[in-house]
């Protein structure tokens, strides 16, 4: 397995970078979780938007959806210019039917509402959820092959069930959109202490902090993470790439 941090900001991309996308491969399926502002211009760092076999979305907040516009645009043109696409999937919850329904388009793109409670198979992957704590419904993610285990948390605070949820991952891609001391309860995002308790007793094999914040130092992030946890701890950053 093998992924590929395209974005990583919280809330908005800083200058020429991303918010939330992750590339997932295997077996040369490539799938893209999350597709928010700025990723598809960052994607072509890596593939072509056409390359994209599939897409499935954690919430419809705008820095996790906002570039899907831009993905159906890019498919649409190629269309345009004589290539023949089929429509590509994309997996997201219904509970917030305005966001669900945008996901069809004109032929390009079909959304395809996955069920939060029952495993989902796309391409070589294996996609079990976790509804999160956070304002708008959101579910974390454990995406496996019979070689690897990935965690993405998603947007949340801190809840006993992650720890089960993440249990043993080979990476665990943990949001940290705050710092030691801070309260993300009310917010729905974890703090760095909150992410390397969480790695700690998930027993996972490495930590990449992610949905970083907009002020403060990271390395301070992973300096208080580290207080707990004793594994590879390392902060996203853009084509970060990571394999297994």
């Amino acid at each position: 397995m093998k992924v590929t941090v395209i974005g990583f900001w919280g809330g908005y991309p800083a200058r020429n970078e991303a918010t939330s996308g992750y590339l997932i491969e295997e077996d040369g399926f490539r799938l893209l979780v999350d597709c928010g502002s700025s990723v598809v211009s960052q994607l072509q760092n890596y593939i072509n938007p056409e390359a994209i076999n599939a897409v499935i979305l954690s919430h419809y907040h705008h820095d996790h959806v906002c570039d899907i516009g831009t993905l159906q645009y890019a498919r649409l043109i190629k269309g345009y210019l004589g290539m023949e696409l089929p429509a590509l999937p994309v997996y997201g919850h219904a509970e917030d039917k305005n966001g669900f329904s945008s996901l069809t388009y004109k032929g390009v793109m079909k959304g395809i509402e996955y069920n939060p409670n029952a495993s989902l198979t796309v391409g070589p992957f294996t996609i079990t959820f976790l509804k999160t704590q956070h304002p708008a419904p959101c579910y974390a993610m454990r995406i496996e092959t019979e070689k690897a285990s990935v965690v993405y948390t998603a947007d949340t605070s801190y809840f006993d069930e992650m720890v089960h949820f993440s249990m043993k991952a080979d990476l665990l891609i943990c949001e940290c959109n705050l710092y030691k001391g801070m309260d993300g309860r009310s917010a729905g995002h974890m703090t760095s202490t909150e992410a390397g308790m969480l790695a700690t007793k998930a027993d996972v094999g490495e930590l990449l902090l992610t949905h970083l914040p907009h002020f403060g130092n990271h390395q301070d992030l992973i300096h208080q993470a580290n207080e707990t946890y004793t594994g590879t701890t390392q902060l996203a950053k853009s084509g970060y790439i990571w394999t297994k």
